[in-house]
């Protein structure tokens, strides 16, 4: 059994093929820029040729589940298969599912995207903590136990999270930065990178907490289409240790589809510019 923790084996990943993570967002609008019917086949089509081109160059490959879940039974069967065929691939797999509930509710998405039965299988599980991170032990616990991770939602690229994101506490701490240090803890025990990541995007600005000390890896939304560069990534994470930064590219890539040579230098082209820029 791989008693490594999550972050330490997305470092191990990003250090062999780099620090970009394919995102898999299969909109209606980009089904149609690819001249797909809006359907489960065209769904499966593009689903497919971006995990292709992210195999070998790529260290991880991010599903946005509510694309496959609105065709129900069907979109979940393309989800599974994308998920199995990508972790045989050698790629992490995140679920973007953004889930977070209380209690045993927890337990249940804690089965569902980690236990080795689960058809839905990931590495990695991005949640919403605002019901309270502490109600989410149970996620965290499993994680844990099944080299596991999860992506907690501190500061997302949208305009409109900032108004509850860069709120204060009682005691005049920002929301963002009570998060940050509450993972921080949660990875205290980790020898390197804990299990408990944060997606932070790249167009926000600098919280007062010092990001090298998360222990634990950053997901970062908000690179190209939605406006931030390679180089908004690298000053926001200079001081971070190296191997702790994924950054996620959705649009930017699968624009320049659906031919499958174009999506692999298209691919290729962000490894080497985000790796050129993160440590």
């Amino acid at each position: 059994m791989d008693n490594r923790t999550f972050g330490d084996r997305l470092a191990e990943r990003i250090a062999d093929l780099g620090p970009l993570c394919v995102g898999v967002d299969p909109s209606r609008e980009m089904l149609a820029s690819w001249e797909r019917d809006d359907d489960v086949y065209g769904l499966e089509f593009f689903a497919l040729a971006m995990l292709e081109a992210a195999m070998g160059h790529a260290a991880a490959l991010k599903p946005q589940v509510a694309y496959f879940e609105r065709f129900g039974s069907a979109g979940y069967a393309v989800l599974e298969r994308v998920i199995s065929e990508g972790r045989d691939a050698g790629l992490m797999v995140i679920a973007d599912a953004k889930r977070g509930d209380i209690g045993s509710t927890n337990d249940g998405y804690a089965e569902a995207w980690f236990a080795p039965r689960s058809p839905l299988r990931a590495d990695a599980l991005t949640v919403s903590p605002y019901l309270g991170l502490s109600a989410m032990s149970s996620l965290v616990d499993s994680a844990v136990a099944t080299g596991s991770g999860l992506f907690v939602v501190v500061a997302s690229s949208n305009e409109e999270g900032r108004v509850v994101q860069s709120a204060r506490t009682a005691t005049d701490e920002k929301v963002e930065d009570y998060l940050l240090r509450q993972i921080a803890t949660l990875n205290e025990k980790a020898d390197h990178l804990g299990a408990v990541g944060a997606v932070v995007g790249a167009t926000r600005d600098r919280p007062r907490f010092d990001l090298s000390m998360l222990h634990g890896p950053y997901l970062v939304p908000g690179v190209g289409a939605q406006g931030a560069s390679p180089d908004d990534v690298g000053k926001l994470f200079e001081r971070c240790p190296k191997g702790s930064v994924l950054v996620n590219v959705s649009r930017a890539i699968s624009g320049a589809g659906p031919e499958s040579r174009a999506l692999r230098d298209a691919v290729r082209r962000w490894r080497d510019d985000l790796s050129a820029v993160l440590p």
